[in-house]
């Protein structure tokens, strides 16, 4: 009779690692592939990419730049406009990879150039310099090497 119970046991622990490894293995598998496993959407990281939400993104420039609640509001919509445009080249199968990213990249400028254009000249030299680390953390990316992290809310002061 124990050895049944052992026996019962012991499947019964077995099929539990093997569901846990399962689940593990599967959750690591939709990171890699850069999906968001909570809700089914993109991701929510990455710097700069409109992968943040416009209204985190528009909290951390507050912070790094001191924004005010004018700019906040411009800035807001600058960005969701920004996301919106994005979305919608995303879902467009009928450009090229190399067409949607250079388009992505004609979006990315052109709300770069908006948000500089709402700041002061003090704010516009922090975001240059946030701009031009961004650049390089980019260009170490692109190279392959192992880039040092994004530039972080906290060290921008």
């Amino acid at each position: 009779m124990s050895r049944r119970i052992w026996r019962s046991l012991s499947i019964t622990f077995l099929l539990a690692v093997l569901a846990c490894a399962i689940t593990t293995f599967s959750f690591a598998q939709d990171q890699d592939q850069g999906g968001n496993s909570q809700s089914g959407g993109p991701p929510q990281h990455g710097w700069g990419h409109g992968r943040f939400d416009p209204a985190q993104r528009t909290e951390m420039l507050t912070k790094q730049l001191k924004l005010t609640s004018d700019q906040q509001s411009k800035v807001l919509d600058i960005l969701k406009s920004e996301q919106s445009q994005m979305e919608n080249l995303r879902s467009d199968s009928s450009l090229s990879q190399e067409d949607r990213r250079a388009k992505m990249m004609e979006i990315r400028k052109a709300t770069n150039d908006q948000v500089r254009a709402l700041l002061d000249p003090g704010q516009q030299k922090k975001w240059d310099k946030m701009q031009a680390e961004h650049e390089q953390w980019q260009g170490h990316r692109r190279d392959g090497q192992n880039p040092p992290p994004p530039p972080d809310s906290s060290e921008q002061k």
